[in-house]
């Protein structure tokens, strides 16, 4: 006899927005900051955050059910604590903190992705731009202080990436490296505490870049880092023997892709390499759910983003003249797609 069909997948995902809204919630209340010094008890953090009686009990064993939170004890005098991970990334007070991204999720995206149907109905954005408001870059780049949380956000969230691309890739072949699009120049950093023979560049626009060379000055690099000010689409990319871009292609349309990866061409000599760190999408387009997904969220966000194959960047590449190719996986669902000239 055949197994009944099963309709709790169904389910779990038609709910998954639940979930994530609780935790973005926990973020937009900071409550895993509340937590750094100490256990608290649910009254302790219904007076801390501002929550309802109604509401808190559930609302904190919900994150405990989720694995967010911990809890010693089981009745009213419990006390909720951080988990290992969401202490050292949701914890304001800590050096590897990435709230700065499920905020900006939660402040923006969250309410944007309710209009999918119509983005994928009319091929157009449903961000600030749609609502005649100013794009999230022209507003982030007119607040310093915006600015400052979500550089230090998007950095966190690639951190892992760049970590194991310095490891995976064979960094000893080439001296010289500019990163495109830089941002905190975390990727930078992180190949050059992994490789002492290179020099680097962090190359992004000039309200980034005294951003970018406080956090080398901070990471005792200044001396092998520089952080460039330009535009990579109206200024040439800085020479060098590697040229990376961490989740760059994706925000635009082939077009624009195209040029991007002319330049990058441009910039490096014979024999070497383009790396693209991105949600590189399966060729048979049927496992990495997430970089699918990341496409449909430019498909929210930009006027012609999207997410693509490795066979895609192949094609691309080789059109511009680049020689030899492979995907090299990384974290999750990301992986790098590299070009060598």
């Amino acid at each position: 006899m055949s197994n009944p069909l099963d309709p709790s997948r169904i389910l779990q995902t038609a709910t998954a927005f639940w979930a994530s809204k609780v935790l973005l919630t926990a973020t937009e209340f900071d409550l895993f900051t509340a937590l750094d010094a100490a256990a608290m008890t649910g009254g302790e953090l219904e007076g801390e955050l501002g929550l309802h009686p109604r509401a808190s009990r559930d609302f904190l064993d919900a994150l405990v059910a989720l694995g967010f939170l911990e809890r010693d004890g089981d009745g009213p005098d419990s006390r909720y604590r951080n988990t290992p991970e969401t202490n050292a990334f949701l914890n304001q007070n800590s050096p590897t903190y990435i709230g700065g991204l499920p905020k900006m999720l939660n402040a923006r995206l969250f309410g944007f992705w309710n209009n999918l149907g119509e983005a994928l109905r009319s091929g157009e954005p449903q961000n600030e731009l749609q609502q005649g408001g100013q794009s999230i870059f022209d507003q982030l780049y007119a607040d310093d202080n915006a600015l400052t949380v979500f550089l230090e956000g998007m950095s966190g969230i690639q951190g892992g990436n760049f970590a194991a691309l310095a490891d995976v890739f064979d960094f000893a072949r080439y001296r010289t490296v500019t990163d495109v699009g830089g941002a905190l120049a975390l990727l930078s950093r992180l190949v050059a505490v992994r490789h002492p023979h290179l020099r680097l560049q962090s190359f992004d626009l000039a309200p980034v870049a005294p951003h970018a060379s406080k956090a080398i000055q901070a990471a005792g690099l200044s001396d092998r880092i520089q952080a460039v000010a330009g535009d990579f689409f109206s200024d040439p990319i800085p020479p060098a023997d590697v040229v990376t871009m961490g989740n760059i292609l994706h925000d635009w349309d082939l077009e624009t892709k195209m040029l991007l990866i002319r330049k990058a061409y441009a910039a490096l000599p014979e024999g070497g390499a383009f790396i693209a760190i991105e949600n590189i999408i399966d060729d048979e387009r049927r496992e990495n759910a997430f970089g699918l997904l990341m496409s449909l969220n430019m498909l929210i966000e930009t006027g012609g983003g999207f997410d693509y194959t490795g066979a895609d960047f192949k094609r691309w590449c080789s059109e511009v003249g680049f020689k030899r190719f492979e995907v090299i996986p990384l974290t999750g669902p990301t992986s790098a797609a590299i070009a060598y000239k």
